[in-house]
């Protein structure tokens, strides 16, 4: 296998958020990418095969298929969805297979996303005692896990914090229901507590540096954020940025529950008042690449927000 510059990048995701801007990215850096999807024939794969970008087809759950997607390719940028109670096991098992497969290929250079704060779990104010979702949390650092321990040359962990496109369709609707419903910010995060924020395009541009400079990142977990804010603030400036009155309520775990909300998203919005992604947005900005504003993640999606 050639471990030139110019070989192929495996992007795993390619069709989703931070999988779509590491693409991007590597396009913009000049590097050759292979993007693995299940349905090569899908509206959103053959966007990036018009981009000059190599589409096959590759299943975790076959590994023919992978050792396929995996042949003659430089680097991968590894991604699993989350893990909770409904599907306990997907992550792990789809992580140990790609992992494993890039093992088998000779791959060179691994950029892992998983989440801020992975591994550090056990240090959570009530993990002990089953305050939250261990499912979550322990097979992020699983995969982590896998990834360090394979023996790759180069390795980079890439950890997000909250995502800024979770604020427009479609994920909005899961995330924040509230929002283009009623124009409300309606969730167990405190007025007071202060969110990190990362944009896709933010993962991709530290994707694609990490493989054109795999040694300048090798080994290193890098917490993800550009910027941090609270909801009330964040509401305050879509307000302004829309012309649409957004506000934001914060309500008690017992009040939410009350309503209907999901227990996981309830647990999870209480653990940013406890916990929080914590990130270092000086250490961030250490690294020299550019990072995006919510300000300019706004004024760049103005006409993507749906206000109820």
């Amino acid at each position: 296998m050639s471990t030139s510059i110019n070989s192929s990048i495996l992007v795993t995701g390619a069709t989703g958020k931070q999988g779509g801007a590491v693409v991007a990215a590597l396009l913009q850096a000049g590097r050759a990418v292979r993007a693995m999807t299940r349905n090569p024939q899908s509206s959103a794969a053959q966007a990036l095969a018009a981009q000059g970008v190599e589409v096959v087809k590759g299943d975790f759950n076959d590994t023919a298929s992978l050792d396929a997607a995996l042949a003659g390719v430089d680097g991968v940028f590894s991604m699993q969805m989350g893990s909770h109670p409904g599907d306990p096991e997907t992550e792990v098992v789809t992580g140990r297979a790609l992992i494993e497969a890039a093992g088998r290929a000779g791959v060179r250079v691994v950029v892992h996303t998983s989440v801020a704060r992975a591994g550090d779990q056990e240090n959570f104010i009530g993990w002990d005692e089953g305050r939250w979702e261990p499912l979550y949390w322990n097979n992020k650092a699983a995969v982590i896990d896998m990834v360090k321990a394979q023996g790759f040359a180069y390795w980079v962990i890439l950890k997000p914090a909250l995502i800024m496109e979770n604020l427009v369709p479609p994920m909005v609707t899961n995330m924040y229901p509230s929002l283009p419903e009623r124009g409300l910010f309606d969730t167990a995060i405190a007025p007071d507590t202060g969110l990190d924020w990362i944009a896709a395009q933010d993962i991709g541009a530290f994707a694609a540096a990490a493989f054109v400079a795999p040694e300048r990142f090798h080994g290193q977990e890098i917490e993800l954020a550009g910027d941090t804010i609270t909801l009330p603030d964040l509401a305050a400036k879509l307000t302004k940025a829309t012309g649409k009155r957004v506000s934001s309520v914060s309500s008690s775990e017992e009040e939410m529950l009350a309503r209907g909300a999901h227990p996981l998203y309830v647990k999870s919005e209480t653990w940013n008042n406890v916990e929080g992604y914590k990130v270092d947005l000086d250490a961030v900005r250490s690294w020299g690449l550019p990072l995006t504003t919510l300000d300019q993640f706004i004024d760049q999606n103005r006409d993507k927000f749906v206000i109820g």
